[in-house]
């Protein structure tokens, strides 16, 4: 994964593990590199981060702990060159991240397309939770009829139940917020390419720390340790 970098993968893990973690911007790392003795440019630091985080996140999901079969679905708003676009967010009755994706619309097309990686990646959940979003709700509809058209098993399955409140759907308007945290210092992406990469490197560090990753040891490996795995 490191084969050919200038700097030490010691050196790069820290810089992206501190950037999708923290509050901190590009130039904060710069200088606190600098006081390490590590001369080291804010642009390539970013450089490494949208390098390393698809990569990372890759390994995290192959540990991944399975989620329950309960989920609530929202959108929330991300600006990519100074126009909102979305991040379309599942988590599950547990509060553990299901499945996220970025998409430049808010349609029925961006639904179905976000509930169908959901579906292939999570099986079938029992019940959706979604607020008053007509889009979501269609969206699962026509998802969990082609889930079941698919399905070629003996046993029947049964629909999905779709639970529209927004009172309900509050825990994951609330589990947005930790993503949102770590984006406000950022003041918007560049390019949708930069924001798909950085937006999954901070899920991951957000399921990270939800403890959502296989682990035979108790107690739980900090991030750090974690990150370390993962670039094993």
């Amino acid at each position: 994964m490191f084969k050919g970098r200038h700097f030490d993968r010691s050196v790069i893990l820290l810089c992206v593990r501190w950037y999708l973690a923290y509050g901190l911007s590009l130039r904060n790392l710069e200088e606190m590199m600098a006081e390490r003795g590590v001369m080291v440019d804010h642009a390539t630091i970013h450089r490494w981060t949208v390098h390393y985080a698809p990569l990372l996140l890759e390994q995290f999901n192959r540990r991944k702990r399975a989620v329950t079969r309960r989920w609530h679905v929202d959108e929330t708003y991300i600006k990519v060159r100074g126009r909102w676009m979305y991040l379309y967010r599942a988590i599950d009755s547990n509060g553990d991240t299901v499945e996220f994706w970025f998409s430049e619309q808010r349609n029925l097309t961006a639904a179905k397309r976000f509930l169908r990686i959901a579906l292939k990646r999570h099986g079938r959940p029992e019940r959706i939770v979604i607020d008053g979003s007509q889009a979501n709700r269609e969206a699962i509809l026509s998802s969990d009829t082609e889930s079941r058209l698919r399905d070629h098993s003996r046993c029947r399955l049964k629909p999905i139940r779709i639970r529209q409140s927004r009172y309900l759907n509050n825990r994951i308007e609330q589990d947005h917020r930790a993503v949102k945290r770590r984006i406000r210092p950022m003041l918007g992406f560049k390019s949708i390419t930069t924001a798909r990469a950085i937006l999954g490197g901070i899920e991951m560090v957000h399921m990270v720390r939800k403890g959502q990753a296989k682990h035979a040891q108790i107690p739980q490996p900090s991030l750090a340790e974690q990150f370390e795995q993962l670039a094993a």
